[in-house]
Parts: structure tokens; sequence; C-alpha cells
């Protein structure tokens, strides 16, 4: 955890500094993302004179670009310059750091069918994760869902419009009275999410876009 703080510490300096490209165009959002709703504008130029890889977010109350700060076992780090934290495994949200709700933690029963990649799952499938929100101190929620592809669609990432799986993700927070659809695109070659709308919590959805992904753009 020390070299995380370390770690999240020199790359949000990075993100700050007033001759980043990237952060010059949206500092402004970026202090609002989660104070107020301002669009967030972001040119293929912008992403690509930063070394990092990033995502955006859009959440309800803004928009925000995070980088890669660091990933182990399989878990992404992204972080805002705002400081707040996402950590990704297989392109799912598993856990938030610093929003206005945080999801604590996820815990699939059996192997999660985010690892063999979307793209490959079966319609009708149906699986149950264990999550916990940090408010409100529920912890062990189950959520049950049913997965379901829906064909090709173009998504539009940055300046380019991409083919991608769009797989719909039933789910239902036991318990709480939840329910909702997570949506993912995905690369129908190797299932990489490309961009998705998940909810880490019944009052966090986000939305989340690869614009420089830690793989090959998808032409």
């Amino acid at each position: 955890m020390k070299f995380l703080r370390l770690a999240t510490l020199s790359v949000a300096s990075l993100l700050v500094s007033a001759c980043n490209p990237l952060m010059t165009a949206s500092m402004d959002t970026l202090k609002a993302a989660f104070e107020g709703p301002e669009p967030l504008e972001l040119t293929r130029q912008q992403v690509d004179a930063t070394p990092y890889y990033q995502i955006t977010i859009a959440a309800p109350t803004g928009e925000a670009v995070m980088a890669l700060v660091r990933q182990q076992d399989g878990v992404g780090f992204w972080m805002a310059s705002t400081r707040q934290i996402l950590m990704l495994e297989d392109g799912l949200a598993i856990r938030s750091i610093g929003f206005n709700n945080n999801l604590d933690g996820t815990r699939f029963e059996g192997e999660s069918p985010f690892k063999a990649g979307l793209h490959r799952v079966a319609n009708g499938l149906q699986t149950r994760r264990q999550v916990d929100f940090v408010d409100g101190y529920c912890m062990g929620v189950t959520l049950t869902s049913r997965f379901e592809k829906k064909g090709l669609e173009t998504v539009r990432i940055l300046d380019r419009d991409v083919a991608l799986l769009r797989v719909d993700e039933d789910i239902t927070m036991e318990g709480l009275g939840f329910t909702a659809r997570n949506q993912y695109w995905v690369d129908p070659a190797d299932g990489f999410i490309m961009a998705s709308v998940q909810h880490l919590t019944p009052e966090l959805p986000l939305r989340i876009v690869q614009v420089r992904p830690n793989k090959p753009v998808v032409q």
C-alpha cells in the first residue's frame, strides 16, 4: 500500500501539471468532476501526448480522465487527478475509492465470466457475486445477474468508430430492492471491454470508456 501511495501521488502530480497537454485542456472539468456536471472535451492528440493508459468515466455528477497507475494480479488501479481510484479486473469495476458512494469489494461465486471474455458468454447465463458497500455498511450483498448478447454496434471513441459486441447484464441486488442493466461493448475477437455502463452501487452508475487501452486499438 505504501508503494501504491507513492506511485499514485507521483502520477497525480504529473497529471495535474500545467505543461501536460491532456490536463491543460481538461483541468476545469477534472476539478469539477465530482461537484457538478461539466462536459469533458478530449481529443486523440491530447490522449496520445500523455504517457499513460487512460480511461474516461462519466458519473451523475460529472466526467473525468483516469490514468493507469498500477497493475497487480490482473487488477488495474486507475486514478483521476482528483484522487478518485477505480479498480478494474477484466474490465469489471470491482472497487472504488473517493467517490460519493463506493463499492468496497466484489467476490464471485465460482468463475467470473469476465475472465474468459464476455464475447464467449452464453445467452441466459446467470451468475452470483457478493458486493460490499462502505456507505450504509452493507457487506456481502448478493448480486445476481443474467447475460445476453445483443449483437454488433458502432461505438464512437474519440475520433474513431469501432464495431463492438454489446452484452447486457441485468442485475439484482438482493435485499436492497435494486435492479439495473449493466452494458458492455467488447472487442468481438478477444472480449476486451472497450466501453461499459456499470452500476457500482445503487447510487453510482459509471460509463467507462477506454480511450488509450492497454491493448492495440480496434480499427
